[in-house]
Order: C-alpha cells, then sequence, then structure tokens
C-alpha cells in the first residue's frame, strides 16, 4: 500500500492518502498536548506504544464483536485503517470519578460508580471541546438519534471488554475517550486510538497512574508509565 499525500495532521497523528480511495494511514507521532493543546511537549517513544497498543486492542475488540477502522499495522509508527468520516462527538465512558468529573463535581478522584457513566463532548477545538447532552447533538445535526444509540450502545461494550482486559494485567480502567466515524456506507465504527493519551489507567493494587495525567499534572516518569503499560500488555 503506498503512501501518498498528507491528508491531516493532528495534535498526535499525522493521516496519509493511499492508492486505495477506502483507506488511509495514519502516522503515530511523539508530540504531547493537553488542555486542548495549552501545554506542549514531547514523550519519547510515545508514538510507537500508542500505535502497537491501539492496533492490539483494536484486534481484542473485533474479536469481541466490536467494529473498529483497523487493518494492518505496516510498521511501528505507521497503520493502515479504514477511511472514515468521523463523527463530532468525543465519548468520554467513566468508571471512577477522575479528571474533570472530579472538579466539576467537586469530588474526590476515585470514587467508584455503582455503574459506568458516559459523557459527550463537541468534538471542536476552537470551542474547547464543550460537553453536550444528546439533544444539544441532534438540535446541531452532529449525529442522528440512530447514530447516538448505535455509540452509546458499542461505548459501554467497548468499557466491559476493556475494563476486564486492563483488570487481568493489574492495572484498573478509570476512564477513556472514544472516537468513532462512518465508513462510506455509513456504518458506524470505532475510530482514532485507544492508549494512555486517551485512558486513565492506575495500577490496581498502588493507584499509581500510568497515562497521561503524568504528563498533565507534572509529575514526572511519564515514558516509564507508558512503557510500564506496554509491558503489562506484551509481558515484554
Amino acid at each position: 500500500m503506498k503512501k501518498q499525500a498528507q491528508l491531516y495532521e493532528g495534535k498526535a497523528k499525522k493521516v496519509f492518502a493511499t492508492d486505495d480511495p477506502d483507506l488511509v494511514i495514519v502516522d503515530y507521532k511523539d508530540d504531547a498536548t493537553a488542555f486542548n493543546g495549552a501545554k506542549k511537549g514531547t514523550i519519547t517513544g510515545k508514538g510507537v506504544i500508542n500505535n502497537k497498543l491501539t492496533n492490539y486492542l483494536m484486534q481484542v475488540l473485533e474479536r469481541e464483536g466490536i467494529p473498529t477502522h483497523f487493518v494492518e499495522e505496516l510498521s511501528d509508527r505507521e497503520t493502515l485503517v479504514k477511511k472514515v468520516s468521523i463523527v463530532p462527538l468525543e465519548v468520554i465512558v467513566r468508571n471512577r470519578s477522575a479528571g474533570h468529573f472530579a472538579s466539576r463535581y467537586g469530588v474526590e478522584e476515585g470514587i467508584v460508580f455503582p455503574q459506568p457513566t458516559i459523557e459527550f463532548s463537541y468534538k471542536c477545538d476552537a470551542l474547547d471541546d464543550p460537553l453536550l447532552n444528546h439533544y444539544h447533538a441532534l438540535a446541531l445535526g452532529l449525529a442522528t438519534q440512530e447514530e447516538i444509540d448505535r455509540i452509546t450502545g458499542l461505548s459501554f461494550r467497548i468499557n466491559d471488554v476493556l475494563k476486564r482486559f486492563f483488570s487481568e494485567v493489574g492495572v484498573t480502567l478509570v476512564d477513556f475517550k472514544l472516537e468513532f466515524g462512518k465508513l462510506s456506507d455509513g456504518t458506524i465504527v470505532l475510530a482514532d486510538e485507544i492508549s494512555p493519551d486517551t485512558c486513565r489507567l492506575w495500577d490496581a493494587k498502588t493507584g499509581e497512574k500510568l497515562d497521561k495525567d503524568r504528563f498533565r499534572r507534572d509529575m514526572g516518569g511519564v515514558e516509564d508509565a507508558y512503557q510500564e503499560i506496554m509491558r503489562r500488555v506484551f509481558g515484554a
């Protein structure tokens, strides 16, 4: 599959066209951002780790009947994926209180919810990705009710699979962000990535943070945390 012109560059990835109009190549960068790009830096090796973790977890989800955009890992940093039109809704699934949820509602981090909760935000950097409910999404024409229902159902199923998976390697899945896209025929599939950039991952015994919060909060040991997740998942 031949890489062609660059189509897009985001905070963490570049996307390139291929000679197949239905497939694109994603190239993962080491660039790190937080607070909607207000804080910038580099996490050495992050691109390789996020690429490999995402591809592995997408395949885990595929085996559980979750449709994704994954096609084939091409190299340490590059992956072939199905071309999608991203639904402009970021989905945040939460199993425990943390981050914005904790600060927004004035509660401590780590409270275990009786059942998972879900939030939507409008994927718009210029507006700092504001929270919205599904009525707002419908009013703005961001998705149809059928698409929202499908995305919600898939998100909870993904949570069940990932929570079980991470538990088996001694990691608590606190919360995570998902993005979905539509194929040319309108089919909804999981897109973007699943990594320490997009998930809050805590050591199940100690509660140590093993994710991007170490970068956001200047905690140090960022590279070590990402590598530890890699080691637990792949046993290397």
